[in-house]
């Protein structure tokens, strides 16, 4: 009996896990590049080791789920904001944080820092191929001026070279990871990887950026409201086996009393 009530909390457990992601997975449902995650089971090797008569712990330590992202890209919204850009395909946008930690991003909404640097929404610095893409001041400097306004270019081409004034001043580093399983989430929408995982570079025609798109997060809200549902309804059934077990285990408890 206390077997059966350990095994329905055990359950229970996973359900919680999978609700807490399901529900950060709605939150961010209107995150640019977020990417949808997942949970699994992986206590598939205890199980069969106990077919093989293996010796194993029975209670782990940590909950028996695990999980994993779907990068399928998310929907291209046009915005015509020259500071969007958009992946289309594979690739993954390199971002490079104050301290030198990089990050690797779908999200592609990107603004112009006070020294000139073209940067995420928190202030990492986007990478180029020859490291953090700055505005040049001097191509700035020469700028045309129509009264109180000043005209900018800000082009970007769909191999990755970035223009000011069509004066090409930097290409930006698309990179895809060998081994996705490596892939951490550091942020909603950012990444951040082992040092001993392999980054590839894109270039040429398997490239094609879009300029003035942002890629939407890849989560179906529907899905993840039926997939809650569910999840309600398994955790509901296991609190019930629980109470159920425990109201049975009182009542053997107080017969033993008269014996």
């Amino acid at each position: 009996m206390i077997k059966e009530i350990y095994t329905a909390a055990l359950g229970m457990q996973s359900q919680i896990t999978r609700l807490e992601v399901i529900s950060n997975n709605i939150a961010n449902s209107s995150t640019a590049g977020y990417k949808r995650a997942s949970v699994f089971e992986r206590n598939l090797i205890e199980v069969q080791n106990n077919f093989n008569f293996i010796p194993t712990d029975v209670e782990q330590k940590d909950p028996p789920t695990g999980s994993y992202f779907d990068f399928s890209n998310g929907a291209a919204e046009n915005t015509n904001n020259p500071l969007d850009l958009l992946i289309s395909g594979n690739g993954f946008f390199t971002l490079m944080d104050e301290d030198g930690n990089y990050f690797l991003t779908r999200a592609g909404n990107f603004q112009i820092s006070d020294d000139g640097y073209i940067v995420s929404m928190d202030d990492k610095k986007l990478i180029g191929s020859d490291g953090p893409i700055s505005l040049n001041k001097d191509i700035f400097a020469r700028q045309s001026i129509s009264g109180d306004t000043i005209n900018n270019t800000i082009s970007v081409a769909p191999t990755g070279e970035i223009f000011v004034n069509n004066n090409e001043i930097a290409k930006l580093s698309i990179v895809i990871p060998e081994n996705f399983d490596a892939l951490e989430r550091a942020s909603n929408s950012q990444f951040t990887i082992d040092e001993e995982t392999t980054l590839i570079q894109i270039n040429g025609d398997k490239l094609n950026i879009r300029q003035g798109w942002l890629e939407g997060s890849n989560v179906n809200i529907i899905n993840e409201m039926v997939q809650m549902i569910e999840l309600q309804r398994m955790y509901d059934a296991g609190s019930k086996v629980i109470q159920t077990n425990d109201g049975t285990l009182e009542k053997s408890i107080n017969m033993g009393r008269f014996f």
